[in-house]
C-alpha cells in the first residue's frame, strides 16, 4: 500500500508537486470508476480521491453533482465505495475517500475506518466535519492507521488555520476560493496567500483544490503548493464522452497534461 507520506516524499525528491485526482465511486458505473481512476494513475496521478456519493453534496458544483446523482441512480453504496478503493489502490496510487460526515456517522466511525483500511485506503477528506466535532473520527482513524484531511479556506483566520492543521495528517486541503467545486478560467487569487498562511502551522504538505482544470493551471499552483487537486475537469471529460472507451482516453489525456504541468 502506497502511503501519502511516501507520495509526497517522492514528489519532493523529484522537485515537483503531487497530482491528486478525484472521481466519485459508481460513476459512470462502479467498474467504470475503477477503470477511469486506474487510467488517471497510469497517466500520472499520484493520489486518487474516491468520492462517496451523497444525496446532499453542499460543497460540490454542478459537474460533480451530476456525476454523484448518476452514481446514486446506479445504486452505489458504501460497500461499492470500499470495492472501488480496493480496485484503485491496486494501481499503486495512495487512495483516499472524500465524504461528508453523515454517511460515516450512520455507518459507524470505527467500522468505516477499519473497512477503509482493510480495502487499502490510506485516509479520508471530510469537508463538513469541524475540528471541534472530529475527536471520535480522529481516534477511529488513528486506531485503523489511516490519515485525516481537513480543509482551510481563504476566509480562515490564523487561529482557525492553526486549529484545522492540528487535526490534519496526510496533508492539508487548501480550498483556493470560496464557493463550490468546479473547473474555472483561473485559480482563485487567494490560493497562494492561503498556502503561505497555512505553511507555518502545518506539519504535513499543503495541497490546493477547487478550480484547477488545465496543465497551465496545475503548473501555476505547483509553484507554491505541495499538491494539486483536480476533480471536476476529469468528471467533465467522462460526462462529455460518447462511450466508455472515449472517456478513458479523455481522462488519460487530461491526467498526462496535468502531470506535465506539476513537473514544470
Amino acid at each position: 500500500m502506497t502511503t501519502l507520506a511516501t507520495v509526497f516524499e517522492k514528489a519532493r525528491a523529484e522537485n515537483r508537486a503531487a497530482l491528486v485526482g478525484y472521481l466519485p465511486a459508481g460513476f459512470p458505473t462502479i467498474d467504470g470508476a475503477i477503470a477511469a481512476a486506474t487510467a488517471m494513475v497510469e497517466a500520472g496521478c499520484d493520489v486518487i480521491e474516491i468520492g462517496l456519493p451523497y444525496s446532499d453534496p453542499l460543497m460540490d458544483g454542478p459537474t460533480i453533482q451530476d456525476a454523484v446523482h448518476r452514481a446514486l441512480e446506479n445504486g452505489t453504496r458504501i460497500a461499492d465505495v470500499m470495492r472501488t478503493v480496493e480496485g484503485v489502490a491496486k494501481s499503486g496510487a495512495a487512495t483516499l475517500v472524500m465524504t461528508y460526515w453523515n454517511p460515516i456517522d450512520r455507518y459507524g466511525a470505527d467500522r468505516f475506518a477499519r473497512d477503509l483500511a482493510n480495502a487499502g485506503g490510506v485516509g479520508t477528506i471530510t469537508p463538513d466535519l469541524t475540528p471541534e466535532e472530529a475527536g471520535p473520527w480522529r481516534e477511529a482513524s488513528a486506531s485503523a492507521g489511516i490519515d485525516t484531511v481537513f480543509l482551510v479556506a481563504p476566509s480562515s483566520t490564523e487561529e482557525r488555520i492553526a486549529i484545522v492543521t492540528e487535526c490534519c495528517t496526510g496533508f492539508v486541503y487548501a480550498a483556493s476560493l470560496m464557493g463550490v467545486t468546479g473547473a474555472r478560467e483561473s485559480v482563485g487569487a487567494a490560493a497562494a496567500g492561503l498556502v503561505e498562511r497555512t505553511r507555518p502551522h502545518a506539519k504535513v504538505p499543503v495541497c490546493v483544490g477547487l478550480g484547477v482544470g488545465t496543465g497551465a493551471q496545475a503548473a501555476e499552483v505547483a509553484a507554491y503548493a505541495d499538491g494539486v487537486i483536480v476533480g471536476s475537469a476529469f468528471i467533465r471529460r467522462l460526462l462529455d464522452a460518447p462511450n466508455e472507451q472515449e472517456g478513458l482516453r479523455a481522462v488519460r489525456e487530461l491526467a498526462a497534461e496535468l502531470a506535465e504541468g506539476v513537473r514544470r
